[in-house]
């Protein structure tokens, strides 16, 4: 099983590490720009962070390392959870006495968790596999209405290839960054 690294913050330089197959861990080089960039709008510290389709929790993870106060990390493969459980525990170990955020994860489906969520995010992650059918991700969109703070971001990280991701009236790209083959939609509500 192979790991990645986490970038900074407390738990900056360990390693966590990700399932052998069925995920595609957004690079080193993405997650760097992503981050410095969610950090010059400081969103970061204090937020409520959802990562969806979470694979290792890199993403969410990463979060926590840098100061988020509680984050949910979301994927129904029972490998992918487990590695997103023993991960979370690399990162909280490293956190300075009486600081470790607040990480669950839960193994179910997306669109299952999203169904019973009542809670608003600061920060939503929608990495999904790049073979998710537009639908799918539509309806996971359509499903965040109302699960995030009206200053909230939510970032989908799709293939360069994919189309726009399609968005209920109540959300509205902010901007588009692309990173060779990886495309990161920075969506907001209206």
């Amino acid at each position: 099983m192979a790991g990645i690294r986490i970038i900074s913050g407390f738990a900056g330089s360990r390693t966590i590490r990700v399932p052998g197959s069925g995920t595609r861990p957004t690079s080193d080089r993405v997650r760097e720009a992503l981050f410095s960039a969610l950090e010059a709008r400081d969103v970061i510290a204090g937020a409520e962070v959802l990562d969806l389709y979470a694979g290792s929790g890199s993403l969410g993870l990463e979060c926590a390392s840098r100061g988020a106060a509680v984050i949910t990390l979301v994927d129904r493969g029972s490998e992918a959870a487990k590695l997103c459980r023993d991960n979370a525990r690399i990162v909280t170990s490293a956190a300075p006495r009486g600081t470790a955020p607040r990480i669950t994860v839960h193994a179910k489906s997306v669109g299952a968790y999203l169904s019973g969520a009542t809670v608003p995010s600061d920060l939503v992650f929608i990495d999904p596999p790049y073979d998710l059918p537009e639908p799918e991700l539509t309806a996971n969109l359509a499903a965040l209405v109302g699960l995030v703070t009206d200053d909230g971001l939510v970032l989908v990280e799709r293939s360069s290839r994919s189309p726009e991701p399609t968005l209920p009236a109540a959300l509205e790209v902010l901007r588009k960054s692309t990173y060779g083959e990886t495309v990161v939609w920075w969506i907001t509500p209206v």
